[in-house]
């Protein structure tokens, strides 16, 4: 995100209308980035059918846009800082444009996986400048209502990426099938360019230099991680992959020392490492890798449950999944008062929350196996989406109320690359699982008792996963206000 120094605006109009008509170019172009954060799931099957593609190559297609997104964030928000948040804005929406219409023109599973890599490297050039130019061009009410219409239209979006989605690939427009959830967003794209005239520019006051070297090494590092847990599980973890995970962890501590020499140097670091020591942060930071692990993984798992394993259209997958969304923006609207009055422990009762609801759901579709029936979930599922609004939204501001206002900026980047990383890392962990559990069950159809079983293995990381952030969300209860 935008770095931590003292902002300034360049707009050249003392009107707020002009900033009022960009926001809603703003809104639009947040509601796009995350709708494909979304709308991907509810495809993922027609994909693999179409396309012939392997569960490995299915990872890569939902994990290669979250790790694109993830690792090139706090660089995209710099450059925003440096050339200018309009500018930058524009550049981000061209590149998602052309993106997205490889995305669904792809011949290939491996084509896909490539256009959708490009399309998150742009929105991550693209989603960072839509934070800070509301940051710097509204203050108090203004600002308040600017990003509390920010967050309703990021909720929505997640809404829409089920049920909007599911319909755009079960009405089959044109005979496109899934390609209409990428092509839908080059005219939305195109209309979003033009309109950009309306976000006045932006930029900081004083620049930040960029740590190219720092972005190299932490994108390497992703990959190495990331690639052996995808691609391992389907060649039955060859040395190579091995090696891949030993040079990650190298990788790593390279990085982290060029941090430090680069902060000692007195050069502005791509992540300034005492955030991590300290200990409320830290522990934070390791919280919402936990809790965004378990968000895409498990979409991901439930439209194949759905559509492959219990022969669901797109569109009915997609509705039936809509309560766990309704559930998720009621509770983040219900939050902010529960933590207003009891504080950290009202986001560990929501992850307590959490982790039974999906205990729930595990131990229905376990029980019910090939016999399942998706209508009866839905309760389960609203107590889902309950439990994560009441822990995901909340936990990014308490995170970033530990850190002081001159790291705020360079904090906000490190919690959001975090997001997207836990995502990726999520997708790839509960896909060993599930693929390991389906090729245990593959006894021939029905597909659903193997899907379900395949299901509940996934989920099972998921379960530990919610239980560990409750855990540690009542030990940062008790840890006192200035620790460090």
């Amino acid at each position: 995100m935008s770095s931590g120094s003292r902002l300034t605006t360049t707009a050249t109009s003392t009107s707020l209308m002009p900033a009022w008509l960009g926001l809603y170019v703003l809104l639009l172009a947040g509601f796009v980035t995350i709708f494909d954060l979304f709308v991907v799931n509810v495809a993922i099957p027609s994909m693999q059918t179409s396309l012939d593609a392997s569960f490995a190559q299915i990872g890569y297609i939902v994990a290669g846009y979250e790790l694109a997104f993830g690792v090139l964030l706090i660089t995209g928000g710099r450059l925003g800082d440096l050339l200018g948040r309009r500018r930058l804005f524009v550049v981000g929406m061209a590149g998602f444009t052309v993106a997205s219409g490889l995305c669904g023109l792809a011949p290939t599973a491996g084509f896909l996986i490539a256009a959708r890599v490009l399309q998150g490297l742009a929105a991550a050039l693209l989603f960072p400048q839509v934070y800070a130019s509301i940051r710097v061009n509204f203050s108090g009410e203004d600002s308040r209502r600017a990003f509390g219409l920010l967050g309703m239209t990021l909720g929505l979006a997640a809404i829409a990426g089920q049920v909007l989605g599911g319909w755009l690939v079960h009405a089959n427009l044109f005979g496109l099938g899934w390609r209409t959830i990428f092509l839908v967003n080059v005219p939305v794209g195109l209309f979003a360019m033009v309109a950009a005239k309306f976000i006045p520019e932006s930029r900081a006051s004083q620049p930040p230099v960029l740590d190219w070297r720092g972005v190299g090494l932490v994108s390497s590092a992703l990959a190495l991680l990331l690639v052996p847990l995808i691609e391992g599980p389907g060649h039955g973890w060859p040395a190579w992959t091995l090696w891949c995970l030993v040079a990650a962890m190298v990788l790593f501590a390279v990085f982290y020392r060029h941090e430090e020499r680069q902060r000692r140097a007195g050069h502005q670091p791509l992540v300034d490492m005492r955030l991590l020591a300290q200990r409320r942060f830290a522990l934070g930071a390791v919280l919402v890798l936990l809790i965004y692990s378990t968000s895409s993984s498990f979409f991901l798992c439930f439209a194949l449950l759905m559509q492959t394993g219990l022969g669901l259209d797109p569109f009915m997958a997609g509705s039936i999944f809509a309560p766990c969304s309704v559930g998720f923006v009621v509770a983040s609207l219900a939050a902010p008062r529960l933590i207003a009055r009891w504080g950290t422990p009202a986001i560990a009762m929501g992850a307590l929350v959490y982790a039974s609801a999906l205990g729930l759901l595990i131990a229905h579709v376990s029980l019910a196996d090939a016999e399942l029936m998706p209508v009866r979930l839905i309760a389960v599922l609203i107590l889902v989406g309950i439990g994560q609004g009441f822990v995901m939204t909340p936990l990014l501001n308490l995170v970033l109320g530990f850190v002081e206002e001159t790291q705020a900026g360079m904090a906000s980047g490190v919690i959001s690359t975090l997001q997207q990383i836990g995502a990726a890392l999520g997708v790839a962990v509960v896909g060993i699982l599930f693929a390991t559990a389906l090729d245990a069950r593959a006894d021939g159809l029905p597909l659903a008792g193997p899907y379900a079983a395949a299901f509940v293995a996934g989920m099972l990381y998921n379960l530990v996963a919610a239980a560990l952030s409750f855990i540690l969300l009542m030990l940062l209860a008790r840890m006192p206000s200035f620790t460090r």
